[in-house]
């Protein structure tokens, strides 16, 4: 299993963006996926995280009513639509795939990662 996420980039605050996540050599109709970020000398952070049937969705309290997971239960990818961003959204973010649900905000619970997308939010 491969995931690939995409769409960052340089965004001034109060900007959005949107970030994707491919996932190959799984179908992704079985496939909990969540979005973790980290930022230079900080901890890998819980952003967002969504089950297999997209009917069921998580997020970390920094990103709350701003960010949304979601999902095509056909095909890819995975999305992650970041609104208001802010200088401290500032991070590396990471895709990654799990095959349960059962605690998405643990880095523990998945299995697979993606390389990381760099978004940058200036102020």
């Amino acid at each position: 299993v491969q995931l690939q996420a995409y769409g960052g980039g340089l965004v001034q605050a109060g900007g959005s963006l949107r970030l994707s996540c491919a996932v190959f050599g799984r179908s992704l109709d079985t496939s909990n996926m969540g979005w973790f970020r980290q930022a230079p000398g900080k901890e890998r952070e819980f952003v967002a995280g969504i089950n297999w049937r997209g009917d069921r969705s998580h997020y970390g309290d920094s990103v709350k009513g701003r960010f949304t997971i979601s999902r095509d239960s056909a095909n890819n990818p995975v999305f992650l639509q970041m609104n208001s961003l802010k200088p401290e959204d500032t991070a590396v973010y990471y895709c990654a795939e799990s095959r349960y649900y059962s605690d998405p905000g643990r880095p523990e619970t998945y299995a697979y990662w993606g390389q990381g997308t760099q978004v940058t939010v200036s102020s």
